[in-house]
């Protein structure tokens, strides 16, 4: 499926969840697609929102970094926050050489894989309401940066800014859980 069609049934998905107002709201169906658009695997991409007190960033997705932690919005060394605080998007396609805070990096992607480094990742903020209420961030991961994959296109960075205005009235529901 070509990005557009991917970016349709992204769309389609999140009209569906934002309406279930007060039903439970999991983002992993979204993280497929995104995935899919980027040709990532799912445990590649993250989207986290900015906790009600505005003092953290709570990882949504993917679902083995949910119950890790929080990211404290004060942290100087994290890419989401920065996203957050400079309410911009960004692609770093040399990630492994810029200093940062990388204890989620080691979660484990499943009870059989350890997670590797992220080589490159793009992030964009979720705004509403002239604010940023979350992050939407994409990552190639890999051993080397040749393990990786490609580099990231500007183009890409702009797919990720429309995916991250079409994420942003899920983004409340599914803080809620």
């Amino acid at each position: 499926m070509i990005a557009t069609e991917q970016l349709a049934d992204l769309k389609k998905w999140a009209s569906e969840a934002a309406r279930k107002t007060g039903e439970d709201v999991r983002l992993n169906r979204a993280v497929e697609i995104i995935g899919g658009i980027f040709a990532v695997t799912p445990h590649e991409v993250a989207i986290l929102g900015v906790t009600a007190d505005a003092r953290f960033l709570k990882f949504l997705a993917p679902q083995t970094l949910r119950a890790v932690g929080q990211i404290p919005l004060s942290s100087g060394s994290a890419l989401a926050v920065r996203t957050v605080r400079e309410m911009k998007p960004e692609v770093i396609n040399h990630f492994y050489a810029v200093p940062h805070a990388s204890v989620f990096e080691g979660v484990p992607v499943s009870e059989t894989e350890r997670g590797e480094p992220i080589q490159k990742i793009m992030s964009s903020p979720i705004m509403s309401g002239g604010k940023a209420i979350g992050v939407v961030q994409v990552s190639r991961k890999g051993k080397s940066t040749a393990d990786a994959g490609a580099d990231f296109t500007p183009q890409q960075l702009q797919m990720l800014k429309t995916i991250s205005d079409v994420l942003a009235p899920c983004l409340p529901l599914a803080m809620q859980q």
